[in-house]
């Protein structure tokens, strides 16, 4: 398929996880991407495995704090003139904490708030001027299972998740008149960095039996499961589908 043939695309946190298999799901159907990670080892990756495939003509990456203005003011800035345009953001960057409640640092929440809601903010308002101009833009955020079902010890990030999603809502209604479409992912129970990380930031007296209905019923997800879901939302086969989030979790809230 060639859903996204001339389609000029940006992904936050390419350089692992989700936003890794996105930007390779979005190049194997003709878009042209700028991947974008803070971490230049992980675009190195993302390069080595879109080369691989015979597809980097058609990749740039860029180092990018997605929770600094300075940076996604002056980076995305360079990528949109590159561009001319951008036609589907998705905002895959975000980061994980765990830990108990009553010890969470204020300073660790505010970290999560800032890269991942800051984040997707910021990404989102730099993009939409451009999306408005040409209309027919596709925002994708990034909320979680978290955002609707309880996740233990992890308050802080699915505060950030909600915060998402809510404007996620916001976004596809206020714009939807400029012909720009705004929704989200809900993933859960999928193989990344970031659950890997989960697992072992956990509090060490983590009571295992409350995580008993956030378990896949169909087994752990791989990141191509959201990059497919993705690049159906972004193409037109999702041109109805706005201001709402399509939860992939392998069947734990069923």
């Amino acid at each position: 398929m060639d859903r996204f043939d001339r389609k000029r695309i940006i992904v936050t946190g390419a350089g692992s996880g989700i936003g890794q298999g996105t930007v390779l799901r979005l190049l194997r159907e003709g878009g042209r991407v700028a991947a974008v990670d803070v971490t230049p080892d992980g675009l190195t990756s993302t390069a080595q495995l879109v080369d691989a495939e015979g597809l980097a003509d058609r990749l740039s990456t860029h180092t990018l704090d997605v929770s600094s203005e300075v940076d996604v003011d002056s980076v995305i800035g360079d990528v949109l003139d590159q561009f001319g345009g951008v036609d589907v953001l998705v905002n895959a960057a975000g980061i994980l904490r765990a830990g108990h409640t009553h010890e969470f640092p204020l300073e660790t929440f505010n970290q999560l708030m800032s890269v991942n809601v800051g984040g997707t903010f910021l990404m989102t308002r730099r993009c939409l001027p451009a999306m408005v101009a040409n209309p027919g833009g596709v925002i994708v955020n990034f909320g979680s299972t978290s955002a609707a079902f309880g996740h233990p010890y992890m308050a802080g990030y699915a505060a950030t998740k909600g915060a998402i999603v809510a404007f996620t809502h916001s976004i596809a209604l206020e714009y939807a008149k400029q012909r720009v479409r705004c929704v989200a992912v809900c993933p859960g129970g999928i193989t990344t960095a970031i659950t890997e990380y989960a697992a072992r930031a956990l509090p060490a007296d983590s009571d295992w039996s409350l995580f008993a209905k956030t378990m896949p019923l169909l087994g752990q997800g791989e990141p191509e499961h959201v990059a497919g879901v993705i690049a159906m939302l972004a193409s037109d086969d999702g041109a109805h589908i706005n201001g709402t989030e399509i939860r992939i979790d392998g069947g734990a809230h069923c």
